[in-house]
C-alpha cells in the first residue's frame, strides 16, 4: 500500500516520498526519532504518522481477511517452461542479440552501463524503436516508455532509427516475394514509431521517484507497454547527497518497484548506468556507479567498452546467460553488427 493513501497532509506525504518511504512497508521498522530526523520535523509528529500509518496497515490486513501476501508456489518446470517461451526485444546486432539469448528479455530487468560515447542511448532509443517492429516481422508489437533523467533523448536521432527500421521491412518484404513466400504489407510508418514512444523528462531525484511510482497506473492503462528505458537510473543520485544510507534506501526502493513492473506486465526495463572510478589493488579502475550493492538491483548487467577502436559489450552478470563479449557499431541506421567502416562514426 503508498503512502500517498495515508490521510495525512500533502506536505507531510511528500516529506515521506523525497525520503524515500513510499510504502506503508517502509514504514513498519523505523522509529519515531530516525523518521523525524529523515524528514526534518518533531519527533511526535513522526509518531503520530507512524501510528497512523500503523492503523492503516492493520485495517488493510482485516480488509485483506488475513490472507497470505503470496498466492501460492510456482514449480520449477513451471519456471523453465516461462524462461524457454519469453519474449525479446531485438538489438538490431545480431551478434549481441546472440550472447544475449535472442534480445533483451521481458520479465527482467537489464543494466547496461559503459564511458560516455559508448552508445548507451544509441541502444536506448534502438529498443525503443525495435520494441514496436510488428509480430508479422519477429518483433512485438509494442510501445515504449523512455524516461531521460539527463536531457540526451535526440527525437531527430530517433527518426532516422525509425526511419532505418521501416526500410528493414520493406526489404524484407521484398525478400519474401523473391522467394514466393506472402508478403506482409508494412502498416507502420516512421512518425508511427515516435507516436509509440512515450517520454519522461526529469530534472530531480524526486521527479524521477514519482514517475517510477506512477508508472504501474500508466502501464495498466496502455497494455501495450512492452520496454521501459530509464536513462540514466543514476545521473540524480549521484550529486547533493550527503546521506547514503538515504541514497540507499531510496534506490532500493525504485530497483523492486522496477523488477514488480517488469513481472508483472510481462515488459522489458532496461537501467542505463554511467561509470565512475574504484580503488582496487593499488590502482583505480573503471566500474559502474552506484556501488557494489546496486549491482544486485537488475537481473543482467551488460557493459559496453571499447576494444581499440570498436565498441564491445560483454555480459557481466546473468543467471541464465554466459559470460560472453560481442561487437557492435553505432552507424546512422542505429545499432548494428560491427564493420570496419562504421567505427568511432560521428552521429549528427
Amino acid at each position: 500500500m503508498e503512502v500517498s493513501s495515508l490521510p495525512i497532509s500533502a506536505s507531510q506525504r511528500a516529506k515521506l516520498l523525497s525520503a524515500g518511504y513510499t510504502s506503508l512497508s517502509s514504514l513498519s521498522s523505523v522509529s519515531p526519532s530516525r523518521l523525524a530526523q529523515d524528514l526534518k520535523i518533531s519527533e511526535n509528529e513522526a509518531a503520530e504518522i507512524l501510528k497512523i500509518a500503523s492503523r492503516r496497515s492493520g485495517l488493510e490486513k482485516i480488509q485483506n481477511g488475513s490472507h497470505p501476501i503470496m498466492n501460492g508456489a510456482q514449480t520449477a518446470w513451471e519456471m523453465l517452461h516461462e524462461e524457454e517461451s519469453s519474449i525479446c526485444i531485438t538489438t538490431s546486432c545480431s551478434d549481441l542479440d546472440e550472447i544475449l539469448g535472442g534480445g533483451i528479455r521481458c520479465k527482467e530487468v537489464t543494466e547496461i552501463g559503459g564511458v560516455p560515447g559508448i552508445g548507451k542511448t544509441q541502444l536506448g532509443i534502438q529498443l525503443a524503436v525495435n520494441v514496436q517492429i510488428p509480430a508479422d516481422y519477429g518483433g512485438l508489437g509494442g510501445k515504449a516508455i523512455y524516461i531521460d533523467t539527463e536531457g540526451s533523448f535526440m527525437v531527430e536521432r530517433a527518426l532516422q532509427i525509425a526511419e532505418a527500421c521501416y526500410e528493414d521491412m520493406v526489404e524484407y518484404n521484398s525478400l519474401l516475394r523473391k522467394d514466393s513466400v506472402a508478403a506482409c504489407q508494412v502498416d507502420k510508418q516512421p512518425k508511427d514509431f515516435l507516436e509509440n514512444i512515450f517520454y519522461f523528462r526529469v530534472c530531480t531525484y524526486t521527479e524521477q521517484i514519482a514517475v517510477i511510482n506512477y508508472l504501474e497506473k500508466f502501464v495498466s492503462e496502455h497494455k501495450d507497454i512492452k520496454v521501459v528505458v530509464i536513462d540514466s537510473i543514476t545521473f540524480h543520485f549521484r550529486q547533493d547527497f550527503e546521506d547514503m544510507a538515504l541514497r540507499t534506501r531510496l534506490l532500493s526502493g525504485m530497483a523492486l518497484k522496477l523488477m514488480k513492473l517488469a513481472k508483472k506486465f510481462n515488459l522489458a526495463v532496461v537501467l542505463l548506468n554511467q561509470v565512475t572510478t574504484k580503488y582496487n589493488e593499488g590502482s583505480f579502475q573503471l566500474t559502474l556507479a552506484l556501488g557494489d550493492s546496486w549491482a544486485h538491483a537488475s537481473t543482467n548487467r551488460i557493459i559496453l567498452y571499447w576494444n581499440g577502436n570498436e565498441r564491445y559489450a560483454y555480459i557481466d552478470k546473468s543467471p541464465s546467460l554466459r559470460s560472453a563479449s560481442a561487437p557492435y557499431a553505432v552507424t546512422g541506421r542505429g545499432i548494428r553488427n560491427s564493420a570496419s567502416n562504421s567505427k568511432r562514426v560521428k552521429l549528427m
